[in-house]
């Protein structure tokens, strides 16, 4: 009888534990459940702060959107972005960057010294990534491109170093090049670094430089005067906001005045603009969505490298050429990244 109970208890015991072990089981699925409900429901919130205009921007977004929907962000569902543009009125951007920490964001991207630095001077904590920069260890943005500290990281453009490479390219397309005009932004920090770089290829090459500032539309009728008053022979341009937001207008007036020309971006040449010689800012902007997605999965920034380039462009536009006569060299045009015909 003894035994029979023995049995019976052990039954009810086996039952009683399976009971259990399934309980665990409904209680441990259910929380992975909620876990993920609760991952899935995480939206993250992303300032974009650029010196520029949404249109003048666009490319480079672009580039910047594509990484992040390869990382599996879809803005509007895990991710919303909050844009302000300054449409190149560099004053305004203190107050954007203002808006943009009163909104606490996850992280401030911006393009560029002047938004960088308006970020920089709103907050230490938020994560800033930078999707160029000309020089952020000149600039004081970081304290090394390995070990950046502070709450600054990003991608830096090498923007002075460029401008004596597109100086050299100009040379080789028209020899006979004595005297260059250069369309800066004085507003943007790099100003007098990219200006200084250039200097140093100009004089090995035998060539005068006409520095000619722009700081906004206003300003476009008379530094063409300036240009052709001088009889510059050429033009070319420094990164910097208002070359960027006017490059159609500039482009136009290269044409007009039969100036060889070579700028800073890519998208001179998409306006029309003879050539250009630059790193591939869309990529950069893609790749800055890669510093945003670590942020955004715990990394800290103060020990995320600066990134430099990977791709350096040189684009020619052979109906430009056409239009102000000049003759693109072979040896030069098989160089060119892309030609334009």
């Amino acid at each position: 009888m003894a035994y029979c109970c023995g049995i019976s208890i052990a039954v009810k015991n086996t039952a009683m534990n399976r009971k259990l072990l399934w309980l665990l089981t409904v209680v441990l699925l259910a929380s992975t459940h909620l876990a993920e409900a609760q991952q899935a429901k995480k939206v993250h919130r992303i300032g974009y702060l650029s010196p520029l205009s949404r249109v003048a921007e666009a490319s480079r977004m672009e580039g910047f959107h594509q990484g992040l929907r390869d990382l599996g962000y879809v803005e509007g569902q895990n991710l919303i972005i909050e844009y302000r543009f300054p449409e190149g009125k560099l004053d305004r951007l203190p107050e954007l960057a203002a808006d943009l920490v009163s909104l606490k964001v996850d992280v401030i991207v911006t393009g560029g010294s002047s938004p960088t630095r308006a970020a920089q001077r709103e907050t230490k904590t938020i994560p800033i990534v930078m999707a160029y920069m000309s020089d952020p260890v000149a600039l004081g943005f970081v304290a090394s491109l390995a070990r950046p500290g502070g709450n600054i990281t990003g991608l830096s453009q090498l923007a002075p170093q460029l401008g004596g490479k597109r100086l050299e390219l100009l040379k080789e397309v028209v020899p006979q090049i004595s005297r260059v005009a250069v369309l800066g932004d004085p507003r943007a920090e790099a100003y007098g670094s990219q200006l200084q770089e250039m200097k140093v290829t100009a004089r090995a090459l035998g060539v005068q430089l006409q520095p000619v500032e722009l700081r906004g539309p206003n300003d476009l009728e008379k530094a063409f005067s300036a240009i052709t008053r001088e009889r510059a022979d050429a033009l070319t341009g420094l990164t910097g906001p208002a070359v960027s937001i006017l490059r159609k207008r500039i482009v136009e007036l290269a044409a007009k005045n039969r100036l060889p020309a070579i700028y800073p971006f890519v998208e001179f040449v998409d306006a029309g603009g003879l050539m250009s010689y630059a790193p591939n800012y869309a990529d950069m902007f893609r790749r800055a969505a890669t510093f945003v997605d670590k942020i955004l999965k715990g990394a800290k920034h103060a020990d995320l490298p600066v990134e430099q380039p990977k791709k350096f462009e040189f684009i020619i536009n052979l109906k430009a050429a056409k239009q102000i006569g000049v003759t693109i060299p072979p040896n030069v045009l098989a160089r060119a990244d892309k030609v334009i015909k």
